[in-house]
């Protein structure tokens, strides 16, 4: 909200005077791995985590995002994360078959799943051919390729083992936890690589000691803050084989493997809390509580993030009842 300690006043609000207070300027899932790891290390034992994000405040998230680049090269050329998310599609799409077919399908059925989902901003019905017309914001990406500017704000408590059973019944276990950074420069990296996502969920699986990602994991929610990503983290998390999106889509691969069935990022969350809400409809979903979107019988479920030029950063959690 353009105030650089506006997490100042939060504390009082929210009934906690004089308790510590820490701001992470990232991506909501590294909060989570945040307070994950201040519980772990005994610093705390209950953590109230905490986002919220004005998307339409700026006159344009695009003026915001362009400040993420260097500011001799790419900056002065009016880089953002929309171009720069759209030379990734091209190049994306041309290694893996997508088309964009492939990328109406996946904003149809992101409406289709976000109608069962209350929490979702973006859920009237809309057609292939509707996507297809919508216009363009930097070829190949269309208006309704991409995520919607949207305002929202969450709240989440983290606690110890020990501590529990004071506040529920049914938990939801964080079983594993890793992120990975790309390289800054666009020059330095193939931006159709999967590096950075692979390194975190091979990590994250590690630390949750789980083997095969298609077998052991009932619910993927992938950060897509454009269509063309669904298919590549599925790529970069071991649902599809590398370069074989559109044969994965094609295949059934979205409904196969129940990845975002609360719509994803492209029904509304803005940019930096996209990761935050991928967990929390993890957490409603292994609860049994996820209505008529419910994936019977989930046992366990990765949450994914992305932040940065063409998913430079990305961050993987495992959740576990």
């Amino acid at each position: 909200d353009a105030r650089t300690i506006s997490n100042n006043g939060m504390t009082d609000v929210v009934g906690a005077h004089f308790r510590g207070e820490e701001k992470m300027a990232q991506e909501s899932l590294n909060g989570l791995g945040y307070a994950m790891a201040s519980i772990l290390s005994g610093h705390d034992d209950v953590v109230l985590f905490m986002g919220h994000m004005k998307e339409s405040q700026p006159e344009s998230r695009n003026m915001c995002t362009n400040l993420a680049f260097d500011p001799f090269y790419c900056r002065p050329l009016g880089m953002d994360f929309v171009n720069v998310n759209a030379m990734q599609a091209r190049a994306y799409m041309e290694k893996s078959g997508v088309n964009e077919k492939h990328l109406a399908k996946i904003v149809v059925r992101s409406r289709q799943k976000a109608k069962q989902n209350p929490f979702a901003r973006e859920n009237e019905p809309i057609k292939e051919d509707d996507v297809m017309k919508s216009p363009l914001l930097a070829d190949p990406l269309r208006q309704l390729h991409y995520y919607p500017t949207t305002d929202w704000a969450f709240g989440m408590l983290l606690c110890s083992e020990e501590r529990v059973k004071e506040f529920t019944d049914k938990p939801v276990w964080i079983t594993g936890y890793a992120s990975c950074m790309d390289s800054y420069f666009l020059g330095d990296k193939d931006l159709t690589s999967n590096f950075s996502l692979r390194n975190a969920t091979e990590r994250a699986l590690k630390k949750a000691g789980i083997k095969d990602v298609k077998k052991d994991i009932q619910l993927f929610e992938l950060c897509d803050h454009a269509a063309y990503q669904l298919p590549m983290w599925a790529e970069g998390i071991g649902l599809a084989k590398e370069g074989q999106g559109g044969k994965w889509i094609d295949d059934g691969g979205m409904d196969e493997f129940n990845v975002n069935m609360s719509g994803g990022m492209l029904n509304g969350n803005p940019l930096l809390l996209g990761g935050a809400a991928r967990a929390i409809e993890c957490f409603y979903q292994l609860r049994g509580e996820a209505g008529k979107r419910q994936v019977k019988g989930a046992k366990r479920a990765l949450a994914q993030s992305t932040y940065g030029a063409a998913g430079q950063h990305q961050a993987v959690v495992i959740f576990e009842v």
